[in-house]
């Protein structure tokens, strides 16, 4: 790692650089794209892996996904007229998928790529808890493994960032450290994970459902199920971050001198400061729990009020991404950051149920034609699955199997009534399954390495600093109740409630 650096020395490294993005049509994307353009317009370009039939439909993906996206509002309103036109200058599509080998780019770009490429930056992944197996493998494993094939034909390449996430630790408690996991590696003791098996399974699972004439439904299902079983055999509560785990080990296995930066962010949450603050996309467990209550088609959650919440705000898990790149290029090893909130700055999700309260005691939505205030009940926590369990049986399963006796005694008269019902009760079950695991987390991300990185940053001494260049991930600096009251929760409500 360098020694110590500045914000303007941090700005001053993306001066000239080659950039390739992927997924940059994710949230943290377009927030790390906009942040590199508007505190370094001198950097040379950024490349924009996107899925695209090619570079015209890419190019027009990127402008209805990311430039087009209220948060290039501020770098819009600097540039004026010649917007678009510095966009051109800066940003160059790329038509292909990490879930090919080099991308399925063809050999003129391959050839720029290799030639001139400063930087990887892979945020590309499906994030869906419960995604098919071959799918999630497609993105998170085998995209980690052409990334890394790819950066290492790179002539001048100095540096890897991968986007993984914390939870990668699957339901471990207390302190979790930041370290790699080793190709093979599991959370349960007596079990050994091959890779290339998990990948000849999924090959020939989808033969004998081809074979079997299958319906798309039935394969989809199948293959939900399969990645659900496989991760919880080795340890990992769902598919999304078993697979981000192999992703992680195979980066590692193969990297040879690479340098290579994982990055590990916990929950992330909408911007805290710049450029605008509460602005997110895609919504987290806890936008949904508040969502629910503003319509108040949400009356219960599981959750442990007491537990620790590890959310970072989006902003500063770029400005992490930022700082570790400047301070990690060149180097040949391997670094893990925890980008995350729980030992530095703890906050118990009755943070966020307090703050929740209060703003929409003071800000009750309005309803009807007349606009008058809606009066909403207070929502109700389960700590343990069994209490919510137990509280789903009585309020919902029981009526629903009086409705199913009825329904028999009726010929069936209720049937369409109580298949909907039964749908949706096997949905909310579903849902507490997978989202227990976070919800119910009881561990705290370690963030040493974090701190590091934190302790080469000097303090600007200039006060009249423009806030554009600021690299804070100090999640000490964060007042949580006011983030929730006065950032976060307008911010869902506003970008999110549609």
């Amino acid at each position: 790692m360098v020694g110590e650096m500045d914000a303007g020395m941090v700005v001053g490294y993306f001066r000239g650089k080659n950039i390739l993005i992927t997924g940059s049509t994710g949230f943290l994307g377009k927030v790390l794209v906009e942040k590199i353009l508007r505190v370094q317009p001198d950097v040379k370009k950024i490349f924009l892996l996107v899925r695209a039939s090619d570079v015209e439909s890419a190019k027009l993906r990127i402008q209805m996904e990311v430039t087009g996206r209220e948060i290039f509002q501020v770098l819009k309103e600097e540039h004026g007229m010649e917007f678009d036109d510095f966009i051109e200058e800066k940003i160059c599509p790329l038509a292909g998928d990490i879930m090919y080998e080099n991308f399925g780019l063809d050999t003129g770009n391959l050839r720029e790529l290799y030639k001139d490429l400063d930087i990887i930056v892979n945020g590309a992944a499906t994030t869906n808890f419960s995604e098919r197996y071959d799918v999630a493998f497609d993105a998170n494993v085998l995209g980690a493994k052409h990334v890394c094939a790819f950066a290492n034909k790179c002539a001048k390449l100095k540096m890897l960032l991968h986007v993984s996430t914390a939870y990668v630790a699957g339901e471990q408690e207390g302190i979790i450290l930041e370290k790699p996991f080793l190709l093979g590696d599991t959370l349960r003791e007596g079990t050994n994970l091959d890779i290339e098996s998990e990948l000849n399974l999924i090959k020939e699972t989808r033969r004998e459902l081809k074979a079997n004439c299958s319906s798309e439904k039935a394969e989809r299902r199948t293959m939900k199920e399969l990645g659900l079983k496989r991760a919880r055999q080795f340890g990992w509560p769902n598919t999304y971050v078993f697979t981000k785990a192999m992703g992680e080990m195979l980066l590692g296995h193969l990297r040879g001198d690479l340098p290579v930066v994982i990055l590990r962010p916990s929950i992330i949450t909408s911007i805290l400061k710049e450029p605008l603050p509460g602005w997110m996309e895609g919504i987290r467990t806890i936008d949904a729990v508040v969502i629910g209550y503003a319509k108040q088609t949400l009356s219960f959650f599981l959750v442990d009020l007491d537990l620790i919440m590890d959310v970072i705000p989006g902003d500063m898990v770029v400005n992490a991404m930022m700082v570790a790149m400047a301070a990690h290029s060149e180097e040949q090893s391997q670094t893990i950051y925890h980008v995350a909130s729980s030992v530095r700055n703890p906050a118990p999700y009755a943070i966020l149920a307090d703050s929740g309260h209060r703003y929409f005691f003071d800000n009750p939505p309005r309803r009807g034609r007349n606009g008058q205030p809606a009066r909403l009940n207070k929502m109700r926590f389960f700590s343990t699955v069994a209490r919510l369990s137990l509280y789903m049986a009585i309020k919902y399963r029981l009526p629903l199997e009086m409705l199913r006796l009825v329904n028999i005694a009726l010929c069936g008269v209720f049937s369409r009534r109580y298949n909907e019902l039964s749908r949706k009760y096997r949905f909310v079950m579903q849902l507490i399954e997978l989202y227990a695991p976070y919800s119910l987390f009881k561990g705290c991300f370690d963030d040493t390495n974090t701190e590091r990185l934190r302790m080469t940053m000097k303090k600007d001494q200039d006060n009249n600093a423009s806030p554009d260049c600021y690299f804070d991930f100090d999640p000490k600096s964060i007042d949580w109740d006011d983030y929730f009251y006065s950032v976060h929760i307008p911010g869902v409500l506003k970008y999110m409630r549609d």
